[in-house]
């Protein structure tokens, strides 16, 4: 649900897109999921090695491509924050999931798992009530 168009490479960083999808348990309970998507260059991406093989007359030859590792920032891969709540406050959560991809970007000094903690234990107030 996270990826809804599939998950494919691209050749250019795109812009990073929310969205929510609401999901619904077995008890008709409403799940609603807050995705954050953004491409991030692949470093590490290697080309498997291809085998390719030919049939001359009765003799079969057979060759091999070279395998090597694709240059840095020309592949970019889809990944995606989400944030999965029984509330429906997607502005905050679009801003909570916007500030995790900011540490996670930028390389900021701050632990992520202290980050995440702290905004799992911020108080909601009660639907209609005070901020």
């Amino acid at each position: 649900f996270c990826q809804p168009g599939g998950w494919q490479l691209s050749k250019e960083r795109k812009q990073p897109t929310f969205f929510v999808v609401v999901l619904t348990d077995i008890d008709s309970e409403r799940h609603y999921c807050s995705c954050l998507t953004f491409y991030e260059a692949e470093i590490n991406l290697q080309v498997r090695d291809l085998h390719v093989s030919v049939f001359k007359g009765t003799k079969e030859i057979e060759g091999e491509e070279e395998s090597g590792l694709i240059p840095p920032a020309e592949v970019f891969a889809p990944k995606s924050l989400v944030l999965v709540s029984r509330l429906d406050y997607p502005e905050i959560f679009r801003a909570c999931l916007g500030l995790i991809y900011t540490v996670y970007v930028d390389s900021l000094n701050v632990s992520l798992e202290t980050l995440i903690a702290n905004l799992c234990s911020c108080l909601v107030p009660a639907s209609g009530g005070s901020q």
